[in-house]
């Protein structure tokens, strides 16, 4: 696996390396002692899919609250996204930026998500197969989100949102520590 560190502190791309011949190709897409070399989580304890059927739908964003703040591994197995995260932590010399990457099943890429960090993404093809693994196990009534387009983070969407949950919709604006609105 390749390694790369974002803008972002403790976010990081991670492409695989696909040994490929006649049958196709075979990739590591996780592996504990190279992540512990990278100073990444190294303890995934559950792992989710999403099924995204139409192109354009949003899913997000989405965070654990403390104490139940959870590191995710996202990647996905078929189709593609652009995936967005907001580093939400008031103490960080980035709070409240962000950064897209596109993942897909061509490119193979994958995003390691920081607690502490919100995350969302539209789909850029209909049935986008997304599939995550976490770090700690889902508490619901830890469950918080941030308005997708909240002008505490600007986020730019590369394609129009075209559907979310009513969920997601709903989500307060997001207050920044120390910042009066």
């Amino acid at each position: 696996m390749i390694f790369t560190t974002t803008a972002l502190q403790g976010a990081t791309i991670i492409d695989v390396e696909r040994r490929e011949d006649e049958r196709g190709y075979f990739a590591r897409t996780y592996c504990e002692r190279e992540f512990a070399e990278h100073g990444l989580p190294a303890r995934m304890v559950q792992s989710n899919t999403s099924l995204t059927r139409r192109a354009g739908t949003l899913r997000g964003m989405h965070f654990q609250a403390a104490p139940h703040g959870e590191d995710k591994l996202v990647r996905c197995a078929r189709g593609a996204i652009w995936d967005a995260i907001v580093d939400i932590r008031p103490e960080s010399p980035t709070y409240c930026q962000w950064i897209g990457v596109e993942l897909s099943e061509a490119n193979g890429r994958m995003l390691l998500v920081p607690r502490g960090f919100a995350h969302g993404f539209v789909a850029l093809t209909d049935d986008a197969v997304v599939l995550y693994q976490v770090s700690e196990f889902y508490a619901p009534g830890a469950e918080r989100g941030a308005r997708h387009d909240d002008p505490a983070f600007g986020i730019r969407w590369p394609v129009p949102i075209r559907g979310m949950s009513d969920k997601d919709r709903s989500w307060p604006a997001f207050v920044r520590e120390g910042v009066p609105r």
